[in-house]
């Protein structure tokens, strides 16, 4: 079996950990299977970098800031593979450039557009262990480029990928994918599988433990994901096609995202063309807007309401203040919100599950704001006051509490 597994920067802190990886690594090429290693900066060292960049100058060159963040990544891949090498398994380290991993030339968040495999599948067949630094590349100029943060587990998918690899592992310092946060809702139980549909939506509403790109990535070339814990060896969740999963529930998982504000553009004129401009002027400013409603009142103006980023807000608010053809009799704002979804495949051959989730929330007397829709989520706009509230009453509604 041909294994590509990705190291966290949790897994790789330190050096002590770093020989474990080494352990864990030569447990599988002992089995018997070919296997390519992505790993990251270990912990905190990103960070480092990110700051000896600022310090030097605050507009530093892009391309100059990849050069320095990338080396994080290219100190573990070497230690890692002298780690192995002290344990008897053969290893070397690849550099971005060395395969090569080509990207375009968007410096901060570059784009893999291919990988040179021929030689690195030349060493897997010989039994060579391939130790690879994520997040980085290198454009059609020859300058280093990285693929921004979290970007190693799109390195891992993309490399497995293009090496064909049976499964792809992710090993983090979480065992797996959880119906919810366990933190917050105890009774919260490990996924066994999960769908890429499902995982993609639990990552874009601030699941943390897979990056929304690798997903979408592993999803476009069929890459089953593994989600594993490098702290220990429980089984993980397997990410894998629909029709991987026999049993699909209805409800898979409930997420949240804090990472909301409101804001509601109030008595703005009921006429074509308004909501064009309202969110046009929002695109220009490169400002995404997430959930919209729209309430018309009987004197002929509308309410808008929208949600942006927190970070977006005083942006998003500016934007439509300055707006020439926009006219509101106020704009009101609020950061105190929290986005609360539930997820699953299954919803689209189940009804009723809205009502089940408006039930659940209305008997904790929680108040819903803006609702969207999707084939497989319902997502509601609540006060972040009943954030903990409402996961623990909808993961019980939808019958998620392990036994």
């Amino acid at each position: 079996m041909r294994i590509v597994q990705k190291f966290g920067g949790t897994s790789v802190a330190d050096i002590n950990r770093i020989k474990a990886v080494a352990q864990r690594i030569k447990a599988d090429v002992d089995a018997g299977h070919e296997v390519a290693v992505v790993v990251s900066a270990m912990a905190g060292v990103t960070n480092q970098l990110v700051e000896y960049c600022s310090s030097v100058s605050p507009l530093y060159d892009a391309r100059e800031y990849d050069v320095v963040v990338s080396t994080g990544e290219q100190v573990t891949s070497g230690l890692l593979a002298m780690a192995l090498q002290s344990l008897g398994v053969d290893a070397r380290s690849w550099l971005g450039w060395q395969l090569p991993v080509l990207t375009d030339g968007v410096h901060g968040k570059a784009r893999i557009e291919s990988i040179g495999t021929d030689e690195i599948l030349k060493r897997l067949a010989g039994g060579q262990v391939a130790v690879v630094p994520g997040f980085q590349g290198v454009d059609g100029s020859q300058r280093v480029t990285t693929l921004g943060r979290g970007g190693s587990d799109t390195s891992a998918v993309a490399l497995a990928a293009a090496l064909k690899a049976d499964r792809c592992d992710i090993y983090t310092d979480v065992d797996g994918v959880y119906t919810t946060d366990p933190r917050i809702v105890p009774s919260a139980k490990k996924l066994n599988k999960i769908t890429y549909e499902e995982m993609l939506e639990m990552a874009s509403l601030g699941a943390k433990v897979l990056q929304t790109r690798s997903v979408e990535l592993a999803m476009n070339h069929h890459v089953r994901l593994q989600v594993l814990s490098s702290f220990n060896n429980e089984p993980g969740t397997l990410v894998c096609d629909e029709e991987e999963i026999v049993e699909k529930e209805v409800v898979s998982g409930i997420a949240y995202s804090r990472d909301e504000a409101k804001v509601t553009l109030v008595g703005v004129e009921d006429r074509p063309g308004i909501a064009a401009s309202i969110f046009g002027s929002l695109a220009d400013a490169n400002i995404n807007v997430d959930m919209i409603v729209q309430n018309v009142s009987e004197d002929g103006t509308t309410d808008v309401t929208f949600t942006v980023s927190r970070g977006d807000l005083e942006r998003a608010k500016q934007a439509v203040a300055n707006a020439d053809n926009i006219s509101c009799r106020e704009i009101q704002t609020d950061k105190d919100v929290v986005k609360v979804s539930v997820i699953g495949v299954g919803m689209r051959s189940h009804a009723g599950v809205a009502k089940t989730m408006f039930e659940a929330l209305a008997e904790k007397s929680i108040n819903i704001q803006v609702i969207s829709t999707s084939e497989i989520k319902v997502s509601v706009l609540i006060a972040e006051e009943y954030t903990e509230l409402a996961l623990r009453s909808l993961h019980t509604a939808f019958g998620l509490d392990a036994a």
